[in-house]
């Protein structure tokens, strides 16, 4: 049940309602405070007449703005907990429907120093405010590059230093999150990971901000449930990716690009959602289209692989495009951008 009180009510009328929905058997009445409307949360198994006679009560107080009995099963990340759209914050960046679009670009995995460095150079003089690069790599594959380890966390760090980008990079264990941490600004669980709910919970308890990746088949259920985990877990900073998901095998796509979720999700949560057009096309001469795709029906940044030279890449070259076609994209993101009233 949420329960939407006016923003300027006393500590009183607040503990009045969470002792209220406490003795009705709530476990939980977590507080959200925006601008002008707080929202209490109220969390637990209470059978659906005593929520109704609840709910009834409730709007009968001259300080509640409604009371909204929750009909889905996520509920930590639901819009109605949240009482005005939710940006993450990191580095002078901030992600959010309310802010400028955000672009994260790089390349899939981090090879060597001057592959590093000459991408971040070459992304953030086309308008990218992150750098992506994997340093471990969860691969189909066990004969696959699998990622230089703490070594790529080494030269994610160097080029942040030297190029001045927050840093994005995977972690695909729990017993990881520690380690990657120390280095990356930002926490990323790939699509092979959505459901791995200690890795979740682990990266719950950092205060680093998440990039979780819709699963390749996952519901968007099932997405939003995932992170409820790392929001439960005491970390609200999450931002969710739209990456692909499989569909009909037609070998011209490595997946069916979602765009429909962006809108979707936009209207279940208050968190930033993001898009990824290089894993559902799965060639670069398909990734711009996709991306401005994305653009246009609303994501607040996205998510892309670029590398210097991607013939020759050890992980995704087939998607990754190169710098120059990079900065081409970016002209056009910008414009799209514009056309929906927004910036970049």
């Amino acid at each position: 049940m949420f329960v939407q009180i006016k923003g300027d009510c006393s500590k009183e009328q607040i503990g009045k309602i969470q002792s209220e929905a406490r003795q009705a058997g709530f476990e939980q009445t977590l507080v959200s405070c925006g601008k002008e409307i707080i929202v209490i949360n109220c969390i637990g198994a209470v059978d659906y007449e005593r929520k109704l006679a609840l709910q009834e009560f409730f709007r009968g107080l001259p300080f509640v703005i409604d009371v909204v009995i929750a009909t889905t099963q996520f509920r930590l990340t639901a819009r109605q907990a949240h009482p005005e759209d939710f940006a993450v914050r990191l580095n002078g960046v901030s992600i959010g429907s309310a802010e400028p679009l955000v672009v994260i670009a790089g390349p899939c995995a981090v090879e060597s120093e001057q592959q590093l460095i000459s991408c971040a150079e070459a992304v953030k003089a086309a308008g990218a405010r992150l750098l992506r690069g994997g340093a471990y790599k969860p691969r189909k594959s066990i004969f696959a590059f699998q990622g230089l380890g703490e070594e790529g966390l080494r030269l994610l760090q160097q080029a942040k230093r030297q190029v001045g980008l927050a840093t994005v990079t995977e972690v695909i264990s729990p017993e990881l999150v520690e380690l990657v941490a120390q280095y990356a600004d930002v926490l990323q669980i790939g699509t092979a990971n959505m459901g791995n709910y200690p890795l979740l919970e682990a990266v719950g308890r950092t205060n680093k901000p998440v990039i979780l990746k819709r699963g390749m088949a996952a519901t968007i259920n099932e997405w939003l449930l995932a992170a409820e985990y790392i929001v439960a877990s005491g970390n609200p900073r999450v931002i969710l990716c739209a990456r692909g998901v499989r569909g009909i095998d037609n070998g011209y796509t490595r997946f069916n690009a979602d765009l429909d979720a962006i809108p979707v999700v936009k209207k279940l949560t208050h968190h930033p959602v993001i898009f990824d057009p290089s894993h559902p096309s799965g060639k670069r001469e398909l990734v711009p289209d996709i991306a401005l795709g994305a653009v246009a029906v609303g994501a607040d940044g996205l998510l892309i692989e670029v590398h210097p030279d991607p013939d020759s890449a050890l992980c995704d070259g087939a998607q990754s495009l190169y710098p120059q076609q990079f900065a081409e994209l970016m002209i056009k993101v910008r414009a799209v951008a514009i056309a929906i009233g927004r910036t970049i």
